[in-house]
C-alpha cells in the first residue's frame, strides 16, 4: 500500500464529493470515511478494471482520474496535485496490469530489496528529517517554467543522513534515502527524480543538486501550468483539508449575518468560505499564517438581536478582522483550536 493519502471522491448515488481516505491494496482501491477506521466504507476491484487519466468529465474539476470497473461502474477520484495524481496513476495501473496476467499487486520489501538492519527505524528517521529546526529544510526551487514549493534536492537528504550520522558516509546514505522513497515516505517531485525512482534499481534515490524530493504529508505542490489542463495550479488549494462546516459570517461593509461555508486548510494555511447554495466557488479566502483567533463576547457595528453568542474573530497579520459565529459553545471552541494550530504550522 504506497499511497495513503486524501482525495476526493464522487459518491455513486448523490453525485455528491468527499475526501476520504485511500488505500490501494493488493486487489482493489479501499475508501475509508477517516484514516483511523479500522474497516473501510467500500472497495473498488480492480480486476478487469480500466482507469482514464486525466479524466475530462467535470469541466469545473481538475486533476480527475476514473477508474471503471469490470461491471461498467465509474469512480471518479481527485487528487490534490499534478505529482500526487501520476503516482496514483502509475501504481493503480500496475495493479490493474498485475491483475490481468493472474497475479496479485504487491509492493516489494524494502529491506529485502537493500537489506537495511533490523535495527533501522524509517519511521522514525523521517520524524527526524522532519523536525524543523533540526532536519531537512523544505524549499521553495525553481526549475525551467515551474516552480517547485516544499521540496529538497536529493544531494540534501544523502548530505543530511551524514552530518547527522545515521550513515557513515554517501553510499550508505544513499540506500537509506532509497528506502525511505520505496517505503512512500519520500515522493519525487521533478521528472528527473521520477525517472530514477522507475528504474526499479537498488539506489532509485538519486545523490543529485537537480533530483528534487518531498515528504509524502507536507505540503508540497508545483506552480506551472499543466500539460494536459492548461490550468494554473493555486497554491491556496494545496494544503490538506482539515475542517468543513458552515458558520454565520459578518460582512465588512453592510455588517449584516450571512451563513457561509468554510474549509480550513493546512500548510499554506487558508481559510475559504463559500455560499452554500451556489457551488464550488469560493467568495474569499482568510491567509492564516500569523494571525490570531480568539472568542469575543462584543461585535463593533454589530446589531444586538443579531448575535446569538459563541462569536469568535480572526485577526490576519496585516490586522484585517473577520467576526464569525458558530451554532454553539463546542463548535466555537473546535474551530478556534482548529485554526489556531494552522495559523503556527502552516506556511
Amino acid at each position: 500500500m504506497k499511497h495513503r493519502e486524501n482525495t476526493y471522491r464522487e459518491g455513486t448515488v448523490l453525485n455528491s464529493w468527499k475526501v476520504v481516505w485511500v488505500v490501494l491494496s493488493e486487489d482493489g482501491v479501499e475508501f475509508y470515511k477517516k484514516k483511523t477506521d479500522s474497516s473501510p466504507k467500500g472497495m473498488i476491484p480492480l480486476k478487469g478494471a480500466t482507469l482514464t487519466s486525466p479524466c475530462q468529465d467535470f469541466s469545473k474539476r481538475t486533476l480527475v482520474f476514473k477508474i471503471t470497473t469490470e461491471k461498467k461502474q465509474d469512480h471518479f477520484f481527485q487528487a490534490s496535485h499534478v505529482e500526487e495524481r501520476e503516482l496514483w496513476v502509475k501504481d493503480v495501473k500496475r495493479a490493474i496490469t498485475c491483475l490481468q496476467g493472474g497475479k496479485k499487486f504487491a509492493r516489494r520489501s524494502t529491506r529485502r530489496s537493500i537489506r537495511l538492519p533490523d535495527t533501522i527505524s524509517l519511521n522514525e528517521l523521517y520524524t527526524l528529517m522532519k523536525d524543523q529546526d533540526d532536519g531537512v529544510r523544505e524549499l521553495k526551487l525553481e526549475q525551467g517554467n515551474r516552480v517547485f514549493n516544499h521540496c529538497f534536492t536529493g544531494a540534501t537528504v544523502v548530505e543530511w543522513l551524514v552530518s547527522k550520522e545515521k550513515a557513515r558516509n554517501r553510499p550508505e546514505a544513499l540506500m537509506l534515502a532509497t528506502g525511505l522513497l520505496n517505503e512512500g515516505f519520500l515522493q519525487p517531485a521533478d521528472d528527473l527524480a521520477k525517472e530514477g525512482a522507475e528504474t526499479g534499481e537498488q539506489t532509485a534515490f538519486l545523490d543529485d543538486t537537480n533530483a528534487l524530493y518531498y515528504f509524502v504529508d507536507s505540503g508540497f505542490f508545483c506552480e506551472g501550468y499543466s500539460s494536459d489542463e492548461d490550468v494554473l495550479l493555486k497554491e491556496e488549494f494545496r494544503g490538506n483539508i482539515l475542517k468543513q462546516g458552515c458558520l454565520l459570517k459578518q460582512g465588512h461593509r453592510r455588517k449584516n449575518w450571512k451563513v457561509r461555508k468554510f474549509i480550513l486548510r493546512d500548510d499554506p494555511a487558508y481559510i475559504h468560505y463559500y455560499d452554500p447554495a451556489k457551488g464550488d466557488e469560493p467568495l474569499g479566502s482568510i491567509h492564516l499564517r500569523g494571525s490570531v483567533v480568539t472568542a469575543v463576547e462584543y461585535v463593533p457595528d454589530a446589531k444586538k438581536y443579531d448575535i446569538d453568542g459563541n462569536l469568535f474573530e480572526i485577526i490576519t497579520s496585516d490586522e484585517i478582522h473577520y467576526f464569525l459565529q458558530a451554532a454553539t459553545s463546542e463548535e466555537r471552541k473546535e474551530w478556534i483550536k482548529a485554526i489556531q494550530a494552522v495559523s503556527k504550522s502552516g506556511k
